[in-house]
């Protein structure tokens, strides 16, 4: 695993009043979640990168607003036609 460090502002720290390793938990998290939103990363890959079980990181989607799946009008079409 690769690691990179950020520089915070202690303002940042302040308002969201979390301790460093807290904050970079939360940091890596709410990336994770609009990694996935994006379609950048798959639910699996992005659990990974928010450090937590991928159960966990999908029932954390909606804190961000985050649908935990979505489908395209084309695939709920097709889901339906199997159901």
């Amino acid at each position: 695993m690769k690691e990179i460090t950020l520089s915070i502002p202690e303002e940042t720290l302040a308002a969201f009043r979390l301790d460093p390793a807290a904050f970079a938990a939360e940091l890596r998290l709410a990336a994770a979640a609009k990694y996935y939103e994006l379609g950048r990363l798959s639910s699996g890959a992005a659990a990974m990168l928010a450090g937590i079980p991928r159960v966990v990181f999908l029932t954390r989607l909606a804190d961000y607003g985050v649908d935990t799946f979505s489908l395209s009008r084309e695939d709920l079409d097709r889901e339906t036609r199997f159901a």
